[in-house]
């Protein structure tokens, strides 16, 4: 898929919580051309500071109405000047990129922590009208304002938090056991890696097959700077922003 620089607009800038928004561009080129999984690179200022374009996955694409949406958190100088954006300003945007998800599934299961629960946003929109079902990780009640995203498209919205303050205490990987004697035929998962390699070893024990999203920091996104690379099952290295974000469970090194 042919990667295309849009100058793209902001709509808005939605605070979600203290520390998250959510950015809505208009985007019409790389909007129709998105799939679940992969990201946007995206030039925040107008000089060299930050030097660096930021990484963003995808959690929403309208390809009628030419939107994408991108949840993030205020952690840094890039993304505290994107928190700054106002509607009618401009941004460099390149885009889509990386490998997304395989759809092909009849009953999947959905399994987010953290901010890595963006991209899952944009899967479930392409996975309905398939039952799904999801497992949404947080440290506390507060994280937890992803529930809206899914209520509508999935059957069944598993909630876990760390402190106990919104559904099962814990994390995701506690109430996997009472969830995998299901028939599912596909997990697919995004978040903290310890999470994600325990996932991956409790679907590979169930047979069922799994793929992950890594995040890693980027440089180019474009596979020639080599920075983002994790070690593959084959011995070799895989570059995320390339041969991912999104692999299956057993390509990757844990």
């Amino acid at each position: 898929m042919p990667k295309i620089v849009e100058i793209a607009t902001v709509i808005d800038n939605i605070r979600i919580t203290d520390d998250v928004k959510k950015l809505v561009l208009s985007s019409p080129k790389i909007a129709t051309q998105a799939r679940p999984g992969q990201f946007i690179h995206l030039k925040i200022g107008g000089s060299y500071d930050p030097l660096l374009r930021r990484p963003l996955s995808i959690a929403e694409a309208n390809s009628d109405k030419g939107t994408l949406g991108i949840y993030y958190r205020v952690v840094g100088r890039g993304t505290e000047l994107m928190a700054q954006l106002k509607s009618g300003d401009m941004v460099d945007n390149v885009g889509p990129l990386g490998q997304g998800f395989d759809l092909n599934c009849k009953r999947p299961l959905l399994i987010g922590g953290g901010m890595g629960i963006a991209p899952l946003v944009f899967l479930t929109q392409e996975l309905c009208p398939r039952p799904i079902e999801v497992v949404l990780a947080g440290r506390t009640n507060q994280e937890m304002f992803w529930q809206d995203c899914f209520a509508r498209s999935c059957q069944d919205v598993h909630i876990t938090t760390d402190d106990g303050s919104l559904g099962f205490k814990g994390n995701a990987l506690a109430v996997l056991p009472n969830l995998l004697d299901k028939k599912f035929d596909m997990i697919y998962v995004c978040g903290p890696k310890p999470m994600m390699s325990g996932v991956a070893k409790l679907a590979s024990r169930a047979g069922i097959p799994c793929q992950v999203s890594l995040e890693e920091h980027m440089a180019c996104g474009i596979g020639a700077c080599l920075s983002c690379t994790c070690a593959a099952g084959d011995g070799t290295r895989k570059k995320i922003c390339t041969d991912g974000p999104v692999f299956w469970a057993e390509e990757v090194v844990w």
